[in-house]
Parts: structure tokens; C-alpha cells; sequence
């Protein structure tokens, strides 16, 4: 993997986090993704790990769940 990704679901908490973590780590060291509107990266997101958004997915392939906004199943719906 060459950069971390950003999972959020684009809530006012997800958003925040998204901002903060682009700004420690640099807009071309993260991807951000929308699981609102990436809707088919949801199953990734599940296998890396990620129980809960937003999250920060290492480039080590470690999950850093980030200030609790939605669980998985409510991103899914």
C-alpha cells in the first residue's frame, strides 16, 4: 500500500476527523474515501479491519478507529 486510507461516511464528525488527519499527514500521503458515496469499497474497508468511521487504515495495514461515528452496519444501510 503507498499511502493510509481514510474511511468516513461524510458526517460532521467524519469530516472533522478527514480535515485533521490531512493535516498531520498530508494530503498526498492519505486517500479519503467516502463510504457514502464509494459504496462498492465498503467490503475492503471490512476486510482491512475497519469496524467503525472514520478510520485511518496504515500504510502497516493497522486500523485506527477515530473518534466514533458510525458503526459499519450503518454505513451500510
Amino acid at each position: 500500500m503507498a499511502k493510509s486510507i481514510f474511511y468516513h461516511a461524510g458526517c460532521p464528525v467524519c469530516v472533522s476527523a478527514e480535515q485533521d488527519i490531512i493535516a498531520l499527514i498530508g494530503h498526498d500521503k492519505v486517500e479519503v474515501v467516502n463510504l457514502g458515496e464509494a459504496r462498492n469499497r465498503i467490503e475492503e474497508a471490512e476486510k482491512a479491519g475497519v469496524k467503525s468511521v472514520p478510520a485511518l487504515l496504515t500504510e502497516n495495514g493497522n486500523v485506527l478507529h477515530i473518534n466514533f461515528g458510525a458503526s459499519m452496519a450503518d454505513v451500510k444501510g
